[in-house]
């Protein structure tokens, strides 16, 4: 099955056909494809693409991927017989153009700007990968860390303002989708 809907396409791949939340939003030029759960109030912004066809793609409440951005998943390989899932929880932030491939996205992570991350990396909730930097295969951002560069490396811890900043980007996307959902309903 392929169905598409104000330039959104999604498709139905190997018998997995993309579950997306009534209240998700999804704008125009996006491509969803196979094993893929988006939840409620998240959104996947303008021409990203989310692609899981060799294992699972799971996007959590109020998470938001922004403009260009791609998500992808690693099937099963030698010594990890269940392969690299992407699993993005809760209330995370992703930057335009961010690669995220077989990786996990505690809630209330944050990946900046054209960042990239690996698969078997990981973020911690409140913690944050800076915008160009590159989280290699396997590594480990802890709770309230800022890690940047390529290879990306721990910079400093963040302080309170820093993860409330995060936490109200998370309530700003929210509301813009909305915004944006409204706009392109009234053509």
């Amino acid at each position: 099955m392929t169905a598409t809907r104000n330039d959104v396409s999604i498709i139905t791949l190997n018998g997995k056909t993309p579950q997306i939340h009534d209240s998700a939003f999804i704008a125009p030029g996006c491509r969803i494809i196979g094993d893929v759960t988006i939840g409620p109030e998240s959104s996947i912004w303008y021409n990203c693409v989310v692609r899981a066809e060799v294992n699972r793609i799971v996007i959590g409440a109020r998470s938001n991927i922004q403009d260009g951005s791609i998500i992808h998943c690693d099937g099963p390989v030698l010594g990890v017989p269940d392969g690299f899932p992407t699993l993005i929880g809760d209330d995370v932030l992703i930057g335009h153009n961010v690669l995220l491939h077989g990786c996990i996205l505690e809630d209330r992570a944050f990946v900046g700007l054209s960042a990239t991350v690996m698969n078997g990396a990981v973020i911690e909730g409140d913690a944050m990968l800076a915008a160009g930097a590159m989280l290699t295969q396997g590594k480990r951002i802890e709770s309230r860390q800022l890690w940047a560069g390529s290879p990306a490396r721990f910079v400093r811890e963040l302080d309170d303002a820093a993860v409330m900043s995060m936490r109200m980007g998370v309530a700003h996307y929210v509301q813009n989708a909305k915004a944006h959902a409204a706009a392109l309903a009234n053509g």
